[in-house]
């Protein structure tokens, strides 16, 4: 089993910025595709990032492209999330998951995180 822990989120303006972290634990999660979600209160769980395992390859949802950063330190069994020039409509909870399967694009994660509430004030 795979335990994932958040932390990183809380309140800010806009136009400021957060970094997310993801701490792994069970297991070593270097090769696992690790991804971030969020979801905004009344809405669905909507992908964010992705990054598959060892590192090989990004993925980002059209609305962050080019604001948010994913990123991971293998060494440490630790995913990032840097988002700058965040908006009121970045507020939602961010989840951590991580699938077994090193090159996976799909959302039905084997492992989430409980998630880490960033609130972005206008």
């Amino acid at each position: 089993q795979v335990q994932l822990v958040e932390s990183g989120g809380g309140l800010v303006q806009a136009e400021d910025s957060l970094r997310l972290s993801c701490v792994a634990s069970g297991r070593t999660v270097g090769t696992y595709t690790m991804g971030w979600f969020r979801q905004a209160p009344g809405k669905e769980r909507e992908f964010v990032a992705r990054i598959n395992g060892l590192g090989r390859g990004t993925d980002y949802a059209d609305s962050v492209k080019g604001r948010f950063t994913i990123s991971r330190d293998n060494a440490k069994n630790t995913l990032y999330l840097q988002m700058n020039s965040l908006k009121p409509e970045d507020t939602a909870v961010y989840y951590c998951s991580a699938s077994t399967r090193p090159f996976y694009s799909g959302s039905l994660y084997d492992y989430w995180g409980q998630g880490t509430q960033v609130t972005v004030s206008s």
